[in-house]
């Protein structure tokens, strides 16, 4: 009795050994039964069609077909790949060096119309690179590359702890496979820490405070201390440009050279805060209220509010030789008995402004805004030079 090996056509694994016995007939029907498949022809080695059992000798090589032309099984990756439809249609991707095994349906049913299904649904089409197994080779990061191959076996997004989302975003973009890449940028969306615009309260500012030393400039820019309670600290030389400080309780603090360019002040209370040559350019402090403040530097550094925003405050009995309150809005504002000696007030809004009792010796107003403004009770006369339009 004679034995022979049989393979399927093209391949040179999973063979079966069969007894050769009765016609050619009989052996196809085993062929048949044992590979799975309609065995309709066998081929030698060499491709040659065998059609007489005669011809075969004991343990010959066979290689079985369902009809189709004879495939070099030394060719096996490659024969498999172009026989689309059948069983052996399975592929290997050489990403970055690391092999995936996966079958060409799975590359193509899922995202149609995605590069990796245009690179693997027309054969040579793309001309796409194989390594000396017959896999396929792309220059991508296989770390990111196994979450999209999954994506597209079982249509789940699942990624494994420690993989970067960013990184499997940019390669199911690169693939083009646009309903991954959105998932992916929802899930991105939703990891992210979202930012924290919760103001700073007293206790943590005061932690601050205590680490800085006194004259070092701490640096408060654009930070939120909104409705705070900051009375009595000492604040000196602090940075608070553009911060805000609405509704902030600043009674009696002390802002000597603070920076408050910019700030949001409204409705704060800096009422008995020591302002000591503090910078508030173009600050808001509307409706804030800045009673017996002190903005008169013995050394001469001159507090400047020019373009600041201080309609409706209240800064009766504010020490303010020299100040600079130039282009500034005073609309409605009361600075009855004011120290204003020497101020700069030119091109100010002092519409409705309640100015009574204040002293304004040499101060500047010209081209300023006195409609409706009140003068009564002043402690030095005004001279008209002084607010010439």
């Amino acid at each position: 009795m004679r034995r022979v090996t049989v393979f399927v056509n093209g391949t040179s694994r999973n063979g079966k050994v069969v007894a050769v016995y009765g016609t050619l007939t009989d052996l196809l029907s085993v062929a048949t039964n044992k590979l799975g498949i309609k065995a309709c022809n066998l081929y030698n080695g060499k491709g040659g069609l065998i059609d007489d059992i005669a011809l075969i000798r004991d343990d010959d090589v066979l290689y079985v077909s369902e009809g189709d032309p004879f495939f070099d099984p030394q060719n096996d990756v490659r024969a498999r790949d172009d026989r689309p439809g059948t069983h052996t249609d399975w592929l290997t991707l050489n990403i970055g060096g690391r092999l995936f095994t996966t079958t060409r349906s799975t590359l193509v049913s899922k995202e149609p119309e995605s590069m990796l299904a245009h690179m693997f649904r027309e054969k040579a089409v793309w001309g796409n690179k194989q390594d000396e197994c017959g896999a396929y080779l792309i220059d991508r990061s296989p770390e990111y590359f196994e979450p999209i191959l999954n994506y597209l076996r079982h249509g789940q997004l699942i990624i494994n702890e420690g993989i970067n989302l960013l990184g499997v975003l940019e390669e199911a973009r690169f693939f083009g496979i646009a309903q991954l890449a959105e998932q992916l940028e929802v899930a991105i969306k939703n990891n992210q820490t979202p930012e924290d615009h919760s103001p700073i309260s007293r206790k943590e500012f005061v932690r601050f405070l205590l680490a800085t030393p006194t004259k070092s400039e701490l640096r408060c820019q654009g930070l939120n201390f909104s409705g705070a309670d900051l009375s009595r600290l000492d604040l000196r030389y602090i940075n608070f440009k553009m911060a805000n400080l609405s509704r902030c309780n600043l009674t009696h603090a002390n802002l000597c050279s603070s920076n408050l360019e910019r700030a949001d002040l409204s409705g704060a209370n800096l009422d008995g805060a020591n302002l000591q040559g503090v910078k508030m350019l173009c600050s808001n402090a509307e409706g804030a209220s800045l009673k017996g403040c002190n903005f008169e530097d013995p050394s001469g550094l001159k507090a400047n509010l020019e373009g600041a925003n201080l309609k409706g405050v209240d800064m009766e009995g504010s020490q303010m030789t020299g100040i600079n309150l130039r282009v500034a809005t005073l609309k409605n504002a009361k600075l009855k008995n004011c120290n204003l000696r020497g101020a700069t007030l030119a091109g100010t809004d002092l519409e409705n402004c309640d100015l009574s009792g204040c002293d304004l010796q040499e101060a500047n107003l010209r081209g300023s805004n006195v409609k409706g403004a009140i003068f009564e009770e002043m402690l030095t006369a005004l001279h008209m030079s002084q607010s010439v339009r």
